[in-house]
């Protein structure tokens, strides 16, 4: 028997997941914790029936290619949780995967807690009746999102967002730089995406835009961190030909936002990241035509990226679909780096920003899932 079942869908709900483990371990030593789980969930003590990176699959078109085994991993790992009975579930991010798994298990009497809401504030409103038939308790991490729940009659606890809690809010660039042993050039930072779709997509487009960046500033350079080693065989694909001074790191994007002087960033929870180590950025996503025509017409919000709708305001460029071409990604980052008063003004906002959603998540976490694990 375990204590808490748990299911993260890709790198950024791994990582997420291994901080608040870690959290509650400290209270709770003998957690059992098992479910579908990534590298960092695993050291946290999270057994993994099944590796996260088969959830990490986005878009419509994308969806239906992988349909058949995604529905056979939540059919085997739906019965291992009703035999196996935990104390509480948690579903970390990966909505449409966990919300049909959580009205499952809470109609078989398991509590689900629901950490990460889907941004319904954004696009698909109308998501809140189905979260309400499978949540018992959402946990959220942008403090505008708590009037949503609560208006709605769902449990909703604001926990802060744990990246803000471990990236300092004054990263050190230059320590940054040393360690990777990076001269005192521009650094513009690559980073296309943690899925190998997003990787397909993106990494020759930032490479094409790197080079011209690099037609302005021969001195710059340009650090990609590769969130897997298939990664950095893509991205090694998509490098053939050019000539560019680029380190393509194993993992390591952290090191890499915190050097850099500009990022390119695929839209996702890097933007924020990015926000975090107070860096301007350009913000680019590109899906298959038939998956922005769906998503367009059900968009709430005029803007992507994380940063912009925290802001409500573009403050950072974003470059999407048509509009995502080398020469714009590259006229923007050249903008950036011409004017240093925009780029302090938007480090000023990303701070601010930092210290609102810095609210110690793991522990609060770890308190909101305590009622469920008495005696553990």
């Amino acid at each position: 028997m375990i204590d808490l079942g748990a299911v993260a869908g890709e790198a950024s709900g791994d990582l997420l997941g291994a901080h608040f483990i870690r959290a509650l371990k400290q209270s709770h030593p003998r957690l059992r914790a098992a479910g579908i789980a990534g590298p960092r969930m695993a050291e946290a003590g999270v057994e993994a029936v099944y590796p996260s990176d088969k959830l990490a699959v986005n878009g419509y078109v994308e969806v239906l290619r992988h349909l058949p085994e995604l529905l056979w991993i939540r059919s085997r790992i739906t019965r291992y949780f009703l035999g196996e009975r935990p104390r509480v579930f948690v579903g970390i991010d990966a909505p449409d995967f966990n919300f049909t798994l959580e009205a499952r298990l809470k109609a078989a009497g398991i509590p689900t807690v629901h950490f990460v809401s889907p941004s319904i504030w954004a696009w698909r409103p109308e998501r809140i009746h189905r979260i309400k038939q499978a949540v018992s308790h959402m946990l959220v991490v942008f403090p505008f999102e708590e009037a949503i729940y609560r208006d709605a009659g769902i449990p909703v606890s604001y926990v802060g967002h744990p990246l803000a809690d471990v990236i300092p809010l004054e990263p050190d660039s230059a320590a940054a730089r040393s360690a990777l042993g990076l001269n005192s050039g521009p650094l513009v930072a690559l980073l296309p995406g943690s899925r190998l779709s997003e990787v397909t997509r993106h990494a020759r487009l930032m490479l094409d835009a790197a080079v011209r960046i690099r037609q302005r500033h021969p001195d710059a350079q340009f650090v990609l961190p590769a969130a897997s080693e298939p990664a950095a065989w893509l991205v090694r694909q998509a490098r053939q030909g050019l000539d560019l001074p680029l380190h393509v790191l194993a993992g390591q994007s952290h090191a890499a936002l915190a050097a850099c002087d500009v990022a390119l960033v695929a839209s996702g929870t890097a933007t924020l990241e990015t926000a975090l180590f107070k860096k301007p950025m350009v913000i680019t996503y590109r899906v298959p035509a038939l998956t922005a025509h769906l998503m367009r017409k059900k968009a709430l919000l005029p803007w992507i990226g994380l940063p912009n709708i925290l802001a409500r305001d573009f403050v950072v460029p974003e470059r999407v679909q048509e509009a995502a071409t080398p020469e714009n990604l590259a006229n923007d980052a050249l903008a950036w780096l011409a004017d240093a008063p925009r780029r302090d003004a938007v480090v000023d906002l990303f701070r601010a920003m930092h210290v609102s959603l810095r609210q110690n998540a793991s522990a609060r976490i770890a308190d909101a899932l305590e009622p469920y694990l008495e005696g553990v």
